[in-house]
């Protein structure tokens, strides 16, 4: 199976060495200094465990015509001209491991519906500065079919992860799964920004809690008026989070932190690690979108929209 990866962040960097590893055909697109050092060094990766491995360094995507599965791992507001550099490859599948829900409306207007698939991916990891992929939690990727259901296209892609050692899932209702991540991790992405805080510091604290859960109580309101259900956990009890009490919820991510803490008390938010670079951070595909969408539906997410306004300020600053 070929696998085309475009982006070598984090994420893309850790699925394309551990694909690799295993023996499976892969090419990673990146650009810049990135790729001259990815192309010259090899592939590394440390945290979880430390290999390096030779990966396909493509600068051209021009020069591929075709893959079994593609898969977009750039920021979000680098996703248009991303998504046309590859336009004319022919794809078997095509999937997003990016934040928000606004991927899969970009990647069927470029590759049509049959061929792109729903996707989260709750890897952990960061790019230290010599180069190499940090990946600190191996969370799934999950992955399935939009309309719903189960096909075996889906099963051999998640089966070719878990088998290269990358924690890997399924799911019917795939839309479930993007929306159940995404109303969380705005949630913790506003709350590591403005804290600037490793992310089970900010989930131990009542005060920086009670913001998250407004957030994701807020935001919740979307996908219920979309009629799309929210998943029960993990890493979250939504029920909890959403139709408890407030005080019952906060005390849901304060014991999330606490556990944390043990698990992964090094790990920040994405959001969070670039700030600290100095780089843009995606505001207006997730933000951005959320609040135009719950206007449209005519949604009111007063928390969201102040913490929209703050984070817009903070990434033009950043700039």
């Amino acid at each position: 199976m070929k696998f085309v990866i475009l982006g070598a962040g984090a994420l893309g960097t850790v699925i394309a060495a551990y694909l690799a590893r295993a023996g499976e055909d892969v090419s990673l697109i990146a650009r810049g200094e990135r790729a001259k050092h990815l192309a010259a060094n090899g592939v590394t990766i440390t945290g979880l465990e430390d290999f390096t491995v030779p990966v396909e360094i493509i600068t051209d995507p021009a020069s591929l015509n075709s893959a079994d599965v593609l898969i977009l791992a750039v920021k979000t507001y680098d996703s248009a001209d991303a998504i046309a550099s590859v336009r004319h490859m022919e794809v078997g599948s095509v999937f997003s491991i990016q934040n928000g829900v606004m991927k899969n409306q970009q990647l069927v207007a470029a590759f049509g519906a049959a061929h792109v698939l729903g996707c989260i991916s709750m890897i952990g990891g960061s790019i230290e500065p010599n180069g190499a992929a940090s990946f600190v939690m191996n969370n799934p990727t999950i992955i399935g079919e939009i309309p719903g259901g189960h096909t075996d296209r889906v099963a051999e892609i998640s089966r070719r992860f878990s088998d290269a050692g990358l924690a890997s899932g399924t799911s019917a209702n795939i839309m479930s799964e993007e929306w159940s991540k995404f109303v969380s991790w705005l949630g913790l992405s506003a709350l590591s920004v403005m804290t600037r805080a490793e992310t089970y510091k900010f989930l131990s604290d009542p005060d920086s809690a009670r913001i998250a859960v407004r957030i994701m109580r807020e935001t919740a309101q979307l996908p219920h008026e979309l009629g799309i259900p929210l998943n029960d956990g993990p890493p979250f009890s939504m029920d909890q989070i959403i139709t408890g009490s407030e005080d019952d919820a906060v005390a849901s991510l304060q014991a999330r932190g606490q556990a944390q803490s043990k698990t992964a008390p090094s790990f920040r938010q994405s959001m969070l690690q670039d700030v600290d670079k100095g780089k843009r951070i995606e505001v207006e595909e997730t933000f951005g979108d959320t609040i135009r969408q719950a206007k449209a539906h005519g949604i009111a997410m007063p928390t969201v929209e102040t913490c929209y306004h703050i984070l817009a300020g903070i990434s033009r600053l950043s700039e």
